[in-house]
């Protein structure tokens, strides 16, 4: 295990009981690094970055994020406007669908507006028209499905059959392109660059009629970027590539890589029993703090698990059966009081979390690996439940 500074190995040297639990805790050094990785992708091959706050929102961070990319990403009309409440630069947003009360609102917050089919545009040119008499300036995207599927598991799949991500490319005719100012193409999930090389030599031939009226080519997200076996360099010559041919700005819309290794899920062991084999409680619930554990599914690595030991089950305490995050190595089998993390929780499980059956959301730390400095950015209480509903 890696041990530097801003490193998933850091967190070894990090004490569990310094912060309440459940937690997540966030290492700004981490996605420091993650950033300045980023950062140089986007300068040397000539294209601009943003941060999709989809997959990590915690806008605690968000001057930090402005120190190093070019903008972010909005996937609606909240995120816009949080967008604009904290981050700098750029804000692009894209939807599947807009309401139409919403439209006006996101027009005016956002420098590129991305809709999903030639039909949407068409259906609010009114909006846009009157947005712009405003005195409102934005540029108008279209999201496109490059009918090539590279993801490898189905629901995370835009390019699979019948998705409602994008207009299919078969379908794309020059009229289609009338007020477009660039196109979208998103097709990856946590991949490297092999995949997007695959995508754009399938898409290239079949765009390069339309591409010189254009100003800019968002190539979306999914791009684990900073990922250790990534190979950056490929990247950075296809992006120059793809600017110096086609005369475009090119835009990356990295989430997952900006947290990468940047954050764990710290939790206690309520109760531990034998069942056929040893099961923990813990206060750490998969379907409410991590429910990608139960929808990709996977196994979430834990922190300094053992290499051999007792094969522990742990769960977390809704009543959903279900709600198991895992089976675990422990050198002996875990007692009430005991603190655990789960590696790798700072992006999408932050942005994922509930209160099914009224258990508490974790609370969010911020730690930094080289100062040893540790905040308390936001505990939640009963209130946070309650009022949801009514």
């Amino acid at each position: 295990m890696e041990t530097q500074a801003g490193g998933p190995g850091a967190f070894a040297r990090f004490d569990l009981a310094r912060v309440p639990s459940p937690c997540f805790v966030v290492d700004e050094a981490a996605v420091a690094r993650n950033l300045a990785v980023l950062q140089d992708v986007g300068a040397r091959g000539g294209a601009k970055v943003l941060l999709a706050l989809k997959a990590f929102s915690m806008w605690a961070l968000a001057d930090l994020v402005g120190d190093y990319l070019d903008g972010v990403c909005a996937s609606g009309l909240w995120e816009a406007r949080l967008a604009r409440e904290h981050y700098r630069g750029e804000l692009t947003t894209y939807s599947p669908a807009y309401k139409r009360e919403d439209l006006a609102e996101i027009l005016k917050l956002s420098d590129t507006v991305i809709f999903n089919s030639p039909a949407q545009i068409a259906r609010f040119a009114g909006e846009i028209s009157q947005a712009r008499a405003q005195g409102e300036v934005f540029e108008v995207g279209l999201r496109l499905n490059p009918e090539h599927s590279e993801a490898q598991v189905a629901k995370y799949d835009p390019c699979q059959a019948g998705s409602r991500l994008g207009f299919p490319v078969s379908q794309l005719r020059p009229e289609h392109l009338d007020g477009v100012d660039g196109l979208h193409i998103h097709a990856l999930c946590e991949q490297g660059f092999e995949p997007l090389r695959r995508i754009w030599e399938s898409l290239e031939p079949r765009l390069a009629g339309m591409l010189p009226g254009l100003k800019w080519l968002n190539l979306g997200g999914g791009h684990h970027i900073t990922r250790a076996d990534y190979d950056i360099e490929a990247l950075v010559a296809f992006l120059r590539g793809v600017t110096e041919r086609h005369r475009l700005q090119v835009y990356l819309e990295p989430g997952e890589a900006i947290a990468l290794d940047a954050g764990i899920l710290v939790g206690e062991i309520l109760d531990s029993f034998d069942n056929g084999m040893a099961v923990a409680v813990t206060d750490i619930s998969a379907t409410c703090h991590m429910p990608d554990v139960i929808e990709a599914p996977y196994r979430p690595a834990m922190l300094n698990e053992a290499k051999a030991g007792v094969t522990v089950r742990i769960g977390g305490p809704s009543c959903l059966a279900g709600d198991i995050i895992g089976d675990y190595l422990f050198a002996a089998p875990p007692t009430p009081g005991r603190r655990i993390a789960f590696l790798d929780q700072a992006h999408y499980s932050m942005v994922k979390t509930n209160t099914f059956n009224g258990v508490p959301l974790p609370a969010i730390a911020q730690w930094n690996s080289q100062t040893d400095a540790l905040r308390l950015v936001r505990e939640f209480d009963y209130p946070d439940f309650r009022d949801r509903l009514s």
